[in-house]
């Protein structure tokens, strides 16, 4: 949604609706997204004629996991690394946390490294 709202928004604003078609999503599923999206002041709305969202930042300024985050309620693989603290009680004598914590380390050091701008350059490939 990010990436079509860059493309075609310009310095203008863009209905929810043309996105929802341009990606063959539902504009409710949208609808949710956006408002996460602009709880954390990556977009911005208007509403009225000619209304719709923008970004308010820049594509380099935004990374993946920031996205990520924020739309799929964390990047965690366990449920105990999910929180602030592991408050897991198994913790202390866990065999496979240190394997859990280095790959969701790996997993936000890769979202991170990657903005939406390298994403609109397709430079991953």
């Amino acid at each position: 949604m990010l990436l079509d709202l860059v493309e075609h928004g310009g310095n203008g604003y863009v209905a929810l609706k043309d996105v929802a078609e341009r990606q063959g999503v539902s504009k409710q599923y949208l609808e949710q997204i956006v408002t996460l999206l602009g709880t954390a002041d990556i977009l911005t709305a208007t509403r009225g004629r000619g209304g719709g969202y923008k970004m308010t930042k820049e594509p380099p300024e935004i990374t993946v996991g920031e996205v990520l985050r924020l739309t799929e309620d964390g990047l965690a693989p366990v449920a105990c690394l999910s929180g602030k603290k592991n408050t897991c009680k198994r913790a202390k004598n866990c065999k496979t946390l240190p394997m859990w914590e280095a790959f969701e380390k790996n997993v936000n050091e890769f979202f991170d490294g990657i903005t939406l701008q390298m994403l609109l350059d397709e430079e991953l490939g």
